[in-house]
């Protein structure tokens, strides 16, 4: 991978010179048909279509199948992001300026061409940021030779022809610096060329525009492996070649021939030829009659299909293991695989899968400190400091094995920790308030199920024969002290 470098102390970013910015463009389209090709190999135009002295040209597009589920693996569910603090608003506003389809379109360049770019800019007439993925082969970023490599500035650029124009090529190139941003037209030539653009401030504090690796060398998930998928593609094309030579043999025919009646005008011009004929017959009815001492037999290529699959097998194994990424289809993905099966088969990958996402959040940090220093000048203040970027694998799960873990530790590790190894649940915190909630309601139906309510004493006033019109005897006595047993007591 190539670094730009400029020197720190030649650089100014109020004053651009276009010849440097026309030099540095030169240099990185010399790195550009290798970045196509790369492309190419995605979309499946790949070596052997330009074999002319092929008759079958198959291709098995390895390529696509590696990128694509390397980068669903690593990004193809949504980045989400955890702090102390509330940071719904800082989310709503990366939602709203499309993090989450630049972070997946980020995730394919990486795996293609070993790089991906996206750009922060503002829309004419609005206010809110939003994110663009930039094509590698449009876009460098530019570094200080220091043992930092600080960033200088960015450039996105795309050739720009105009046939009426005596002038070679023009470049337009967009140039962001840390507090400025350029759209310079450069021409191709040697020579003074003046900045008459004017310096626009972008207000994000940083260069806008963010550089993501693959990996510390740059490379992509497939580069290695052309050489592997060109020999599949040629083993294939080959084999089917030899099939139909097997179907098509030639049919050789010792002693005799297949006929000899031809008929010819008085000029002596041949009118029909007989040989023609006795082979449409002969495929027709698929009988020969032969004279005694003659024979027929067909001319075949014997070829070991035996051999032929153990190589076509070896060179897809090998293709799957350099690259690291498992072969998705194979059998021994079937079935109900436990955890640590699975994470045994899919250790390559998630180990090439970690240093993307070591080198993925240092750009994600970058990315947050633009935002909070873009809308810091509004009065919208963000603490990115203690924001953490979580990534997920997009993979199946074991419901039931995660089941049994969380229930076996249920008790000795806290429950927020255990319902967020949950796949389904997405807010642990709230699930465990829903959790706490159902569990007090059943508590209560149990306790008025059974009684177990606290009992509360009767109230004083004596409602029993107060409407009857009867003379209350105890009353009586209670009255007069010389009754005693409802009898005077003389």
């Amino acid at each position: 991978m190539h670094v730009f470098t400029l020197p720190a102390e030649d650089w100014n970013e109020l004053s651009i010179d276009k010849q440097v910015i026309r030099h540095l463009i030169l240099k990185h389209r010399s790195f550009v048909d290798h970045l196509i090709t790369l492309e190419d190999y995605y979309e499946g135009k790949h070596k052997i279509l330009n074999d002319k002295n092929r008759e079958n040209k198959l291709v098995c597009n390895h390529a696509k199948d590696i990128s694509d589920t390397a980068s669903s693996y690593f990004i193809g569910n949504p980045v989400t992001y955890k702090a102390q603090t509330d940071i719904t608003d800082l989310t709503d506003k990366l939602e709203y300026a499309g993090a989450d389809e630049a972070d997946g379109d980020n995730g394919l360049d990486l795996s293609i061409f070993g790089r991906a770019y996206e750009y922060i800019y503002t829309k004419k007439d609005e206010t809110d940021l939003m994110i663009k993925n930039l094509s590698p082969a449009n876009t460098f970023v530019v570094y200080d030779d220091t043992i930092e490599q600080n960033e200088l500035f960015a450039v996105y650029y795309y050739a720009k022809r105009d046939d009426s124009d005596r002038t070679d090529i023009k470049y337009i190139a967009t140039v962001v610096t840390e507090h400025y941003k350029y759209i310079l037209n450069i021409q191709n030539i040697d020579g003074i060329q003046p900045t008459y653009e004017q310096a626009e401030p972008h207000y994000k504090g940083e260069v806008p525009i963010i550089e993501y690796l693959n990996n510390k060398m740059g490379l992509g998930d497939f580069e290695l492996q052309i050489p592997l998928i060109d020999a599949y593609n040629a083993l294939m094309s080959d084999r089917v070649t030899d099939k139909e030579q097997f179907i098509d043999a030639i049919l050789a025919i010792y002693g005799t021939l297949l006929s000899d009646g031809d008929e010819y005008d008085e000029e002596g011009n041949k009118i029909s030829d007989s040989a023609d004929e006795a082979q449409k017959e002969l495929k027709k009815k698929k009988i020969l009659e032969l004279p005694d001492g003659t024979k027929a037999e067909y001319l075949t290529r014997t070829f070991d299909e035996n051999g032929v699959e153990i190589l076509k097998k070896a060179i897809e194994q090998d293709i799957h293991k350099f690259s690291h990424i498992p072969c998705m289809s194979d059998e021994s993905f079937g079935g109900n695989v436990s955890g640590v099966a699975m994470e045994f088969k899919l250790l390559g990958m998630e180990n090439i899968t970690k240093i993307k996402t070591r080198y993925y959040k240092k750009g994600l940090r970058k990315r947050l400190r633009i935002f909070a220093n873009f809308y810091a000048n509004k009065g919208i203040s963000f603490d990115v400091a203690g924001i953490v970027p979580t990534f997920t694998r997009a993979l199946p799960k074991n419901l039931l094995e995660i089941s049994q873990i969380v229930s076996n530790l249920w008790g000795k590790v806290g429950k927020k920790t255990l319902l967020a190894q949950i796949p389904f649940v997405d807010d642990p915190e709230e699930e465990l308030k829903t959790v706490e909630k159902e569990a007090e309601d059943d508590l209560k139906r149990q306790q008025e199920m059974f009684s177990m309510t606290a009992n509360t004493p009767p109230d004083d006033t004596d409602t029993s024969d107060s409407d009857s019109d009867e003379p209350d005897s105890s009353q009586d006595d209670k009255k007069d002290p010389k009754k005693k047993d409802g009898k005077v007591n003389e």
